[in-house]
């Protein structure tokens, strides 16, 4: 029933080689107080400080795709844009390399970047539709979709009224999506999602050469956490995705932890998806994996 896919970065990711921080800095010169040798001579930035990442993300977007005005509020996470292009790639893998606005997409939680969007309305000219529960993240990403003229018709946004709903009250009862995409809070706490944050704080600090990196890299609570973690979190869209399973050919979100596949499986199968598909993924040392599941017996020809 479970399809497991093992590859390494997507091949078609444009961020798998080194950056080249002379032509980001052309592009986006706000970049270059952040650019400065490492301990090889080597051009790099700090990647403990978040808005050297922000600046990376903004010369990111605009050298690859033309989106010029990329922006986040304070607070809010700043995602990393190799690993966010993976997810759109293996979702082309997913639906045979189609392309153009008929591929419709819905984004659960698309958040303040309107990340998942931008890019794939650029990289394939997808259509989307971004769901939010914030209303301050609501708005922003809205005026992201509209600072970008040349991606902007191919984006929605829609509010979510309750945390609790992934799919009820954003999917209309006449409309389909070829794919749903999610990257759930991966938190079951504020405690555990401030120990994540540290841990990953540490552990920049070490690789930069230094005892400690003190900087916070942001993320509002409906970010990071929820009461149950992502295990709940997914459980409960899986449940609610039956209910959808004749406008939707493929739901798909990310799973970070591999030890919460067998439950994810076992509620897979008590809704009796047709098909179930696991492929890793990777960004250095930073492993996650996105789980895929239809109830339809011959999606891609849809």
């Amino acid at each position: 029933m479970t399809d497991v896919i093992k590859p390494g970065l997507h091949p078609r990711n444009r961020f798998s080689q080194r950056y080249d921080f002379p032509e980001l800095v052309r592009v986006c010169p706000s970049l270059a107080v952040h650019v400065k040798p490492n301990a090889h001579g080597d051009d790099s930035l700090d990647f403990a400080d978040p808005q050297a990442v922000k600046a990376l993300n903004q010369a990111l977007l605009s050298h690859a795709y033309g989106l010029h005005h990329w922006d986040i509020p304070t607070g809010f996470l700043c995602p990393p844009i190799p690993g966010r292009s993976d997810y759109i790639h293996y979702l082309a893998d997913l639906i045979s390399m189609k392309r153009g606005p008929t591929v419709r997409v819905l984004d659960v939680g698309a958040g303040a970047n309107a990340i998942y969007p931008l890019i794939g309305a650029a990289e394939y000219g997808w259509s989307f539709v971004g769901t939010e529960v914030d209303s301050l993240a609501f708005e922003w990403g809205r005026k992201m979709v509209a600072n970008h003229p040349s991606v902007a018709g191919l984006i929605e946004y829609r509010q979510q009224s309750s945390a609790l709903k992934c799919f009820d009250g954003v999917i209309r009862d006449d409309e389909c999506f070829e794919l749903t995409m999610c990257n759930p809070p991966f938190h079951a706490s504020a405690a555990e999602a401030a120990e994540g944050t540290q841990r990953k704080l540490r552990n920049l600090g070490q690789s930069i050469g230094r005892p400690k990196a003190a900087l916070n890299f942001g993320g509002r609570a409906g970010e990071l956490w929820c009461d149950g973690g992502e295990l709940a979190f997914i459980r409960r869209m899986i449940i609610q995705s039956s209910a959808y399973q004749h406008q939707v050919n493929w739901f798909t979100t990310l799973v970070s932890k591999s030890a919460h596949l067998p439950h994810l499986e076992h509620a897979l199968r008590n809704q009796k998806a047709v098909e179930v598909k696991v492929i890793e993924m990777a960004q250095g040392q930073k492993k996650s994996r996105l789980l895929a599941w239809t109830f339809q017996p011959f999606p891609n020809l849809a």
